[in-house]
Formats: C-alpha cells, structure tokens, sequence
C-alpha cells in the first residue's frame, strides 16, 4: 500500500515521504495470536492530519517509549471496514467508518489502517468520506472542549479564538446550537468568515481591545501564550478558560482553567455526524488533495484556510 512516512522529528513535514508499505496482514488479525484484540482494517477513503502532530512525542515513540519510526502520521479517518481481528464486535465487513486512532500506533496518511473498533463510530450514507475526515478532530475536540470541560450551557457566552479556522469554526457553530452567545477573534480578514460559522460578535485581535468583550462564562483557546493570559481575566467568577494548546498558562482569578487532549468517543462522534446531517454544523475544509499531493498539502506556499484533508480514494 501506498503511505506517507516520517523519520526525522527535526526536519517536520518536510521529511515527509510517500512510500510503499505492506498491507495489513489480515489473516493474522483474525486468528487468535493477531495483532490487537479488537483491531479492524479500514480502507482508508479520506484522512485529515493535524498541524502540529509532528511535535507529539507518540509520532516517534511507541507506549514503552521505543523508537517506532518510520511512521504514519494522520490520525483522522473515514473509510470502510475490510477486516476484523479476533474478538472484535459492533462493527462489520463493509461499514462506512470514522473516528480517531490511537496516538501510538501508525496512522491514516496510508491506503489501509488499523485501529481499536472502539474508536470507530458509523459514517452515515449521505455524508461524504471527505467531511467525516474532516469532522472527526474538530468536532470531537471542540464537543469536548465546550460540553465536557467547559460545562457551557444554553444563555451563557463563550469566546471562541480562532473561530475562521477549523476547530474554531467548530466550536463556534456547537456552542451556538446549544444556545450560548458567541463571540469570535481572528485576523481582520477572517471577520465575514468567523461570523458566516455563527459567532455573534468578532474581535480583531490585531486592530481591537480584546478586554472590551467584557466577562463571558468560557473561553475557549487555541492560541495560548499572551491572548491566553489577557483571556483569563475576562472569565466571569465560576467560569472556566478550556485550552488545547497544552498546560493553561494562565487562571481565571475566580474560575478554572482547563487543558486536556481529545479523546475517541463514538456516541459524540454520533452527536456531531447527526448535526452534519440536519444542517446545524458544517465542516470548515479548505485543501483536498490525493495521497500522491500530500507532501505539497502540508507544506503549502501560502496560508491556508480550515481543514487539509487528504482523499485516498475517488469520492
């Protein structure tokens, strides 16, 4: 199968190679001594690849911390199931798929992957391979971020950063949906676009004073460093600053501040993939590019807007 490979952390995505790997071995998967106990093999269709992956130690290392280059990076996938390892249950042969795999383990830039059934939830007939890939991190990470750390809840406000991009974008139209006011910031440019995906209002973090937003029940960051810490004191007492960007660098005087890593949850897959459907949320994808493109997708001459998504096969 065709995959695209890292080898050297240093070089970043421009040590990234297109190469030849073997295929999944199924007839070992399937048989008592296969790889995982509840593995399957997706036919990879579309897959996304998050910007700063090949700065995570488990891009390079394996769980007992050995050396697991050359590896796959990408970790967002949609497909269809082609095998099931020994023990796997509540999927089958021929399901269309989406989800996260494991951080650890070679990822979805290839033909083929494999990943634990559990992370995996069913892609709907009438959405397409390329936005399943597309939802599967933003989506899970910005439900999580907003409903499961933030606790946000109809009538409260949320400050959503970044909210032109792809996860930004995300959150901004669930935290809407769910009944919050909206407040999103990004560049000058990024204004019509932050307010096309459902922000109320819009900061431009390089032209206008951020305290001028006032108190908001959630912020929730994609920047860190300086905009962080300007943005926890605008937390409301018993409000809470959700981050991504790793540990919070700053807390809210009288609130919590909150980092955490996204998780594989099928049912809030479900959640997100349904509001797909009924038109609520839509996915924020800027780049489509085949496998054979993916180098020059990832390393592109100029800025690009929302989600690369790399489409495996024909749609």
């Amino acid at each position: 199968m065709k995959a695209i490979v890292v080898t050297d952390r240093a070089l970043g995505t421009a040590g990234m190679q297109l190469v030849e790997r073997p295929d999944p071995d199924t007839e070992r998967l399937a048989g008592l001594e296969g790889a995982n106990y509840g593995d399957v093999v997706v036919e990879v269709h579309a897959s996304g690849f998050t910007g700063d992956e090949l700065e995570w130690p488990s891009t390079w290392i394996d769980r007992r911390g050995r050396d697991r280059t050359p590896s796959i990076p990408g970790h967002e996938v949609a497909g269809v199931v082609t095998a099931l390892s020994y023990g796997t249950a509540g999927l089958s042969v021929g399901q269309r798929v989406f989800g996260l795999t494991d951080w650890t383990r070679d990822g979805t830039l290839a033909e083929y992957t494999v990943v634990e059934a559990r992370n995996l939830a069913p892609l709907p007939g009438d959405i397409d391979f390329r936005t399943g890939a597309g939802v599967a991190m933003t989506g899970l990470t910005a439900w999580q971020g907003l409903f499961e750390h933030g606790h946000l809840k109809a009538g409260q406000s949320v400050l959503v950063h970044g909210a032109a991009g792809a996860l930004g974008s995300m959150a901004a139209q669930l935290a809407r949906e769910a009944g919050a006011y909206v407040i999103g910031t990004g560049r000058a440019a990024a204004r019509q676009t932050t307010l096309d995906y459902g922000a109320q209002e819009f900061v431009d973090l390089e032209n206008d004073r951020l305290e001028e937003v006032g108190g908001v029940d959630l912020v929730f960051d994609v920047i860190g460093g300086d905009i962080q810490k300007r943005s926890a004191r605008l937390v409301k007492a018993g409000g809470r600053l959700v981050t991504v960007t790793g540990p919070a660098e700053a807390r809210p005087a009288e609130g919590v501040a909150i980092d955490f890593v996204v998780v594989s949850h099928p049912a809030q897959l479900s959640e997100v993939a349904q509001r797909v459907r009924d038109g609520r949320v839509r996915t924020n994808i800027g780049t489509v590019a085949p496998l054979d493109d993916a180098f020059a997708a990832f390393n592109p001459t100029q800025r690009v807007r929302g989600k690369t998504v790399i489409q495996t096969r024909p749609a």
